[in-house]
């Protein structure tokens, strides 16, 4: 469908020069990318990073995100293109609304995910909000996503390259914040088109490592990061089968995921066992055989729903889920209980459905993400 002559690359009715538009930069080629481009396009555009933790222990690790490496390639780049380039200091905000939730999520036997949360309560709300006050038209952002404007106004969509889609990580985007937000990177089909948009502008991130890790837990052990957060939170309990059998010791549940197979420490035995069950009130890990993982019936709550009717107007909707960010969407019936809770039933079993993980819904037939839940125990 061709773009409306009156409106510009951005899709809102001004010109090109007179649309301020902030742009979040983590220091990563992916949103230099980004600021290069509209700068390029001459657009008014304000990088702002965010300092969200400790970069002397984010140092440690040269693929951790917003350390004090990234923050200096961000401002760099923003010389170099010619545009203002602003450090907050997020760390208290970020602490409070993510490594906090992290530490209790593992603490209560659960598996987070604090890059939605992040996405979520610091990125899309605090730094939305700080766009809003500089005056800016739009905020983009160098995640891999598309924004398309639908008949009943913006839709989220997967990214053109599957392999970089980050939707999983978005569902929480609500359809307030999908108005003022653009994401520039969506249509590329790949990761080597962005270098290439990186190199031709010269920016010196170009050949930049992507981030691989947590941001605050640079090194990988995030159990570490939690003991420092909750001393004493690695306290020792039986590793016990689906029977109640005592199989061995474990170190803390903060060690052990829904799935895990490895580091168990109970060796011996006659079929390989996965961890099944936290049970942080008894400080017990269940264990069982791969077919126990096998779940079909998803509890879901605190539901962000972006289809164009409300959630509940229908007794089941037949969409694809996907319940891990490394999972493809597979088919599930969501019936919605209320406004934010839904039982899914997924026509295939999966292994491994952990509570704290998301379930995002997609169309089933094209692109579109319909929002999603956050998978829990149920009552």
């Amino acid at each position: 469908m061709p773009r409306d002559a009156t409106l510009n690359s951005l899709g809102l009715p001004r010109p090109t020069a007179e649309t301020r538009v902030v742009v979040a930069m983590s220091g990563g080629v992916d949103s230099s990318v980004v600021a290069a481009e509209l700068a390029a396009e001459g657009y008014d555009v304000v990088g702002v990073t965010l300092q969200l933790y400790d970069h002397g222990a984010a140092l440690a690790k040269k693929g951790a995100c917003c350390a004090g490496r990234d923050i200096h390639d961000a401002r760099r780049v923003a010389e170099d293109m010619g545009f203002p380039h602003y450090v907050l200091d997020y760390e208290n905000m970020f602490r409070d609304a993510v490594m906090e939730e992290f530490a209790e999520a593992y603490l209560a036997g659960t598996t987070p995910v604090p890059c939605i949360r992040c996405n979520e309560r610091v990125k899309f709300r605090d730094l939305l909000e700080t766009a809003r006050d500089l005056e800016a038209d739009c905020m983009a952002t160098g995640h891999y996503i598309r924004r398309e404007v639908g008949p009943h106004g913006p839709e989220l969509h997967r990214a053109a390259d599957p392999a970089r889609d980050q939707s999983y990580f978005l569902f929480t985007t609500t359809a307030e914040q999908l108005a003022f937000l653009r994401f520039p990177l969506g249509d590329l089909r790949s990761k080597a088109d962005t270098r290439a948009l990186a190199e031709k502008h010269g920016l010196a991130v170009a050949d930049k490592p992507d981030s691989q890790d947590i941001c605050f837990v640079p090194d990988g052990d995030y159990a570490r990061v939690i003991e420092k957060l909750r001393p004493g939170a690695g306290s020792p309990g039986d590793i016990v089968d689906l029977s109640g059998r005592v199989l061995g010791e474990h170190r803390g549940v903060i060690h052990y995921t829904i799935g895990q197979r490895r580091g168990l420490g109970i060796g011996g035995l006659s079929e390989p066992l996965y961890v099944v069950r936290l049970e942080p009130e008894t400080r017990r890990v269940v264990v069982g055989p791969r077919e126990a993982l096998a779940t079909r019936r998803i509890p879901l709550r605190k539901i962000n729903w972006l289809g164009d009717g409300p959630f509940p107007s229908q007794a089941e909707w037949h969409l694809d889920v996907r319940v891990r960010s490394t999972r493809p969407p597979a088919p599930a019936v969501i019936r919605p209980l209320s406004e934010t809770e839904a039982e899914v039933e997924l026509l295939s079993a999966e292994a491994g459905v952990s509570p704290g993980q998301a379930c995002v819904f997609y169309d089933p037939e094209g692109t579109r993400v319909f929002g999603g839940g956050w998978i829990w125990r149920g009552r």
